[in-house]
């Protein structure tokens, strides 16, 4: 490929294929340069190190399941439901990404734990979109009236369980959503009037 015709977009897509083909402890600059028949200084003109390319993959692993929770703001149903569907929706997307491709989802959360700021950008624009869910429900007097922030976050490390790579091989229990639906009635009832 041609230097002039390397993008970011395209050096992610050839890195993504490398890990997946070596791994992330045996992958290198010069692996993913080798792939896109360019030299390794090509890649360090669009990422400066190593760790910046990783954290780039990562960081657009993590969109890919950001993204998708921002349809649950188009729904056209109370507050409670529209979070439960927040919460729904995300821990669908992370137990299918689990049982799709186990061996990818290991590698990229290597990769994002490797990733601190990345993992705390996610998890905060993850709570960020809790937030307005929360704030609606405080102002259609269907949500006590507490601090929406706070509460967004309480509710996001109360389901880590159910969404928390951490916690992935305990996602195949027969009775998870069980155990959600006690999590979630617990949460429901302290937030509702």
């Amino acid at each position: 490929m041609a230097d002039h015709y390397l993008t970011k977009e395209s050096i992610l897509d050839t890195a993504e294929q490398v890990l997946r083909r070596f791994g992330p402890e045996k992958t290198s600059v010069v692996d993913v340069a080798r792939a896109l028949n360019v030299s390794h200084g090509t890649i360090y003109r669009h990422f400066p190190s190593k760790a910046s390319l990783r954290e780039a993959v990562a960081e657009r692993w993590l969109h890919t399941i950001s993204l998708p929770l921002e349809v649950v703001f188009k729904q056209d149903c109370s507050a409670s439901e529209r979070l439960r569907l927040w919460l729904k929706t995300l821990i669908h997307i992370k137990h299918t990404l689990v049982q799709e491709d186990p061996e990818l989802f290991t590698m990229y959360t290597t990769l994002v734990e490797e990733s601190v700021d990345v993992v705390n950008a996610h998890i905060g624009e993850l709570i960020g979109q809790i937030i307005p869910i929360i704030e609606e429900g405080i102002t259609n007097q269907e949500f006590k009236s507490t601090d929406p922030a706070a509460t967004a976050s309480g509710i996001f490390m109360a389901t880590a369980r159910f969404h928390h790579p951490a916690h992935a091989k305990e996602w195949t229990s027969p009775t998870i959503n069980q155990e959600f639906n006690i999590v979630w009635n617990l949460i429901h009832s302290g937030i509702v009037k």
